[in-house]
Parts: C-alpha cells; structure tokens; sequence
C-alpha cells in the first residue's frame, strides 16, 4: 500500500470519527485514534506518521521492540500503546518500552509491572465485558475490587478501562457491550475509555470512546 493511500485512509477514518461525533454532540478532539500496527511494517507506519498519525498500538512485545528500534529516530514524537494479552514474562520488557499499557487483565501482571516499572507508566484495565471464553480481560463483576488493589501499586496509573467486543456482523450488536463499558468507568471515576475498532468503532464514539484501535481501515487487510 502506497503513501497517497494510507493519507486517504487516515483522512477517511477521521471523518468517520467526526460524523460519529457529531451524531452524538462530541468534538473529535475527544477521541484518540490508535493505529494498531501488528504485522505492518516500518516503512509503513513512517507513511502513517507523515499522515499525521501519533499513536501506534502493538499486540506482541518482540515485534514492537524491532519497530521501535527501526523507527527510532521518530520515538520522541511517537506515543505507543501495548494492546495485545501481555504475558507476564514479558511484563518487565513491555514496562520499559511502552508509553501506555492497554491490556493490563489481572492484578498479578499489575502487580509485575508495577514492580519492574522504571518510570510511572499509565494503564487501562482490560475488561472482557461479554465474558467471552476466549478473550482475556476481568469479569466486570470482579473489577471494582481489582481496581481497588491496582489503584494503589506504586508506578502505575490507571486511567480507564479497556475491551475488545465480540465480532458481529451488525456493529448495532456490540453498542450494548460499549454501553456497559462506559458505566464501569464512570462507576469507578475513571476517564479513559478504549473501546472499538475498524468493525465498531463509530458505534464506540457515540457510546463514550475516548480511543479507538484502528488497523484494518488503515492499513488493509494483513495477516496473522
């Protein structure tokens, strides 16, 4: 994919956002795009940054480290998110790397993180709100508590709630999983939320998102 088209589709995909917006009374500039790059290359995510993208999100620690390296020149203008299952093996590793961890799904990784952290690094809280079998994230039913733990580790920072809705053919299918979402966050008092993605994340906005994760509309399809 050629640089004219990554312009076209990050200018596509930030009218998408502000229709959405304005559908709801919101200001664009209350919605985060988060350019997820798994499996993109450097030399791709360089055209997205000439299109004016700042935040880039990665689901796996090594690849993420090999971009960074090869785009080190652009790391102080560049903020990136770790959004994919954090194992916590690689907690320490990711700590030192990320500007924002997305996908913190237990109090134990909190709790390593927070531990290995070599700065104070800001969180959200993954929440698997459909309690779907195969996806990470607390039970909401379980999340007050953990918040309660994680608020008060050392080094991290909570500042909102994340989740990955179920995939459905009709986005109208997943607005009650946002909905949700939003009233655990406000539930907590808490201001983040990361909520939708290149399937869903117009329904996301007018549901509250404050970031949304876009590979697909961005990038094209990819591989695994």
């Amino acid at each position: 994919m050629g640089a004219v088209d990554i312009r076209r589709n990050v200018g596509e995909v930030r009218a998408r956002i502000a229709r959405a917006c304005g559908r709801c009374g919101r200001s664009p500039d209350q919605v985060m795009l988060v350019a997820i790059t798994k499996t993109v290359e450097p030399s791709v995510i360089r055209e997205a940054f000439a299109a004016g993208l700042r935040h880039f999100g990665e689901n796996r620690v090594q690849e993420a480290r090999n971009k960074m390296e090869a785009l080190a020149d652009l790391r102080a203008q560049i903020t990136w998110h770790m959004v994919g299952h954090l194992q916590s093996n690689k907690a320490r590793a990711a700590a030192g790397m990320f500007d924002m961890i997305q996908s913190v799904d237990s109090v134990r990784l909190a709790s390593i993180l927070s531990r290995d952290a070599p700065r104070p690094i800001p969180i959200l809280l993954e929440v698997n709100v459909a309690a779907e079998v195969t996806k990470s994230g607390f039970r909401p039913e379980e999340l007050r508590e953990a918040f309660g733990i994680i608020r008060n580790m050392p080094s991290l920072s909570v500042e909102g709630l994340m989740t990955v809705a179920p995939q459905v053919t009709d986005p109208e299918a997943v607005r009650p999983v946002f909905r949700r979402l939003r009233g655990l966050r406000d539930s907590l008092g808490l201001g983040h939320l990361s909520m939708g993605m290149s399937d869903d994340f117009e329904i996301a906005i007018e549901e509250g998102a404050t970031m949304v994760r876009i590979g697909r509309a961005i990038f094209g399809e990819r591989g695994a």
